[in-house]
């Protein structure tokens, strides 16, 4: 981790989307920057970690950050994955709490640290704030019941299709409109539907050979979407 002077601009100039913050005024995005500090974290260092108390939220700048829980036998599991305009570490911070996960960078990234006491003055001054956040904690409890439930009822290859098209709703394509415009390993991908590496390796290859996906080093490229669908709704 470095703390950065002046890479990041302030609040109100800030080139991404909003979200919870779309509501403020100019007057008050320029307030909220008053106090925040910019961080860089290189690839593999963590943000936070399960356990330990919230002494702020974070704001993603750039970069790419996945959160992730520890569960039995030391395994992780992903929870999702945030980038650019995310915020994070909020529901912590708003049940007084201690983190429930991990995040670690994936890349380089940027980010900002709100204070506790900033963001709970604004969300004391800005009922549209107010709203915006409880969306977010709305959407966080949608995801989380899905998740639970694709991991208990759903097949092998089921939960790993729909971990491909999670990927694909949250980054995008490349170029080409197939690649995934991010690169996970296949241990990874195993964290995010719930299964082992082996099964992970062993069920993309059935993908590939089924010409469902292509493969190409670290790249996945989506070949036959709707039948991805049909699979990860199944």
């Amino acid at each position: 981790m470095k703390k950065l002077e002046n890479t990041i601009p302030s609040c109100d100039s800030c080139p991404n989307e909003k979200r919870v913050f779309c509501s403020l005024s100019q007057l008050e995005l320029g307030e909220l920057s008053i106090n925040k500090k910019n961080f860089q974290y290189k690839k593999g260092e963590e943000i936070f970690q399960e356990g330990n108390y919230p002494h702020g939220i974070f704001c993603i700048y750039s970069g790419v950050i996945k959160l992730s829980k520890r569960g039995n036998e030391g395994k992780d599991q992903i929870i999702r994955f945030a980038k650019s305009g995310d915020i994070l570490g909020y529901r912590s911070m708003l049940a007084k709490q201690m983190y429930s996960t991990t995040a670690t960078a994936m890349d380089d990234v940027l980010i900002c640290q709100i204070p506790i006491h900033n963001f709970e003055s604004l969300l004391k001054s800005s009922n549209k704030m107010c709203m915006k956040t409880i969306e977010l904690l709305s959407d966080d409890l949608k995801r989380s019941e899905n998740q639970v439930l694709s991991v208990s009822q759903k097949r092998v290859a089921d939960r790993l299709a729909e971990a491909l098209l999670t990927l694909k709703d949250k980054f995008g394509f490349k170029e080409d409109q197939q690649t995934l415009n991010m690169q996970i390993t296949r241990r990874e991908i195993g964290e995010m539907a719930g299964i082992t590496t082996a099964t992970t390796i062993r069920t993309l290859s059935d993908f590939n050979k089924d010409k469902l996906i292509a493969l190409h080093n670290k790249d996945i490229k989506l070949i036959n979407v709707a039948e991805l669908e049909r699979l990860a709704t199944s």
